[in-house]
């Protein structure tokens, strides 16, 4: 690393095709993707200690950085250790989102070391929409080169920040300042790791931190199957519907006959302390299930969105579908026999139950998603006080 502009190409040079190195598939269909950033001077080769004991359930794709750096590879130039030159990083966060929307439209976490670091985080200020987390190693988020980082940028986004205490490579100043906007003013959810004896580098201890980190906030981690009642709920029949695993996820098929969401909506008003309005999460014209503040259950896990009471939402009457929160062994009932799948994000940056629940295409079938929303909201609802004296 060097004070000055490092790169090998100009501005107006052309970025190369990325060179990818993905993980062999270890499982099904993945839940989610990792893409992992090298560290300046480095290649994809050497985030392997990092990605290969991460969850099988997930792809990881290691990315080469598009600009020669020695023997090496960086992601920007450098106006100073930590100082992305503004117009470079712009280049390069526009080359690695191109990538990225064209590789995988679902889930996507980030993993990035030193210089990767950065630049996943500049992919995170750049548009926090588009990924469910981010793990940042020995690095620091790009400051004053032109993204935002205004209050509340990153609220909710799962954020694991580890360093070294004895790193002698990124200034003391921006590591502050990166650990003080992550537990602060951004609003992540940030897991924050300082490692006494570590420079500037990984060691076991951090890689398996890594590894427990993306376990716990990325989608797919098998939900219990008991701790709870059983569910009596018989198997849906027929083929499940095609789902739009993206975001929004979106039913593709079978929906609803018409005046089904009006029922389902009235059912819900009915319920005690629910208000009917626009969800604050879903699409336009999609109706969030509203617990009133003093019956709200105090766990968050019981609500898709905490601060709002909203435990459910029903979509707009092109499909039928709907979102709720149950727990999780009602949740792994509804999917084994077939009412339902997980949410993209359930376990990431949303409650780890979180399903979509498909539209019902007959009376049964309302009937049995009515009594699975009653079953949302009760577990939504704070337990009533228990009555003192006699």
């Amino acid at each position: 690393m060097t004070n000055h502009l490092t790169s090998s190409q100009g501005l107006d040079d052309p970025l190369p095709t990325p060179v990818v190195r993905w993980r062999p598939e270890r499982a099904g269909r993945p839940a989610a993707l990792v893409v992992a950033l090298h560290g300046r001077g480095a290649d994809e080769t050497t985030m392997d200690a990092l990605t290969d004991p991460l969850p099988d359930r997930l792809a990881v794709a290691a990315v080469r950085a598009p600009l020669r750096e020695g023997q090496g590879w960086a992601w920007f130039a450098n106006r100073g250790i930590g100082r992305p030159v503004p117009a470079s990083l712009a280049r390069t966060l526009a080359w690695l989102q191109e990538w990225i929307d064209h590789a995988w439209s679902g889930p996507t976490y980030l993993l990035g070391f030193s210089g990767g670091a950065a630049a996943a985080g500049g992919l995170l200020l750049h548009d926090p929409s588009r990924f469910a987390g981010a793990a940042l190693l020995s690095g620091t988020l790009p400051f004053d080169a032109g993204l935002p980082t205004a209050d509340s940028r990153l609220a909710g986004l799962p954020v694991f920040h580890g360093h070294g205490a004895q790193d002698q490579v990124i200034p003391a100043e921006l590591v502050e300042r990166t650990t003080g906007y992550l537990t602060g003013p951004s609003a992540a959810e940030t897991t924050e790791w300082r490692y006494r004896a570590l420079g500037h580098t990984i060691n076991a201890e951090m890689c398996d931190d890594v590894r427990q980190w993306f376990d716990a906030h990325t989608p797919g981690r098998p939900l219990p199957g008991t701790g709870a009642a059983p569910l009596p709920l018989p198997a849906r029949p027929g083929p499940r519907p095609r789902v739009w695993q993206g975001i929004p996820q979106t039913q593709l098929d079978q929906p609803s006959p018409p005046g089904t969401r009006e029922r389902l909506l009235a059912h819900a008003a009915a319920l005690p302390g629910v208000r009917l309005g626009q969800s604050v999460i879903s699409v336009p014209g999609a109706t969030g299930l509203l617990l009133d503040p003093a019956r709200r259950n105090p766990d968050p896990e019981t609500f898709i969105v905490p601060a709002a009471g909203e435990f459910a939402h029903l979509h707009p009457r092109r499909d039928g579908s709907l979102h709720l929160t149950l727990p999780p062994a009602q949740s792994a009932e509804v999917i084994r026999h077939g009412w339902g799948e997980l949410h993209p994000f359930a376990g990431g940056r949303l409650s780890r139950s979180m399903v979509l629940l498909y539209a019902p295409r007959d009376d049964d079938e309302t009937t049995q998603v009515e009594r699975l929303i009653d079953l949302a909201h009760t577990a939504a609802h704070r337990a009533a006080p228990t009555p003192k004296g006699r």
